[in-house]
């Protein structure tokens, strides 16, 4: 199922930005600050770390920006 590196290095980035995220809730998007209220922890920072995968997904596929 792809790249583990990439999946866990997606996953660790995201868990930093869901941190930043509920220490500054202004600059995040309402989506972000949330997410951690709906879900467990973890499970939001995974869901964030697929959204953004999916997100260059389709701009690698489609090359536009």
């Amino acid at each position: 199922m792809g790249d583990q590196y990439l999946r866990q290095f997606l996953v660790v980035g995201m868990t930093s930005r869901v941190r930043q995220a509920r220490s500054n809730p202004e600059r995040a998007s309402k989506w972000l600050t949330a997410l951690p209220e709906r879900k467990p922890a973890r499970m939001a920072t995974v869901a964030t770390a697929n959204k953004t995968a999916r997100i260059a997904w389709a701009v690698l596929t489609k090359k536009e920006p």
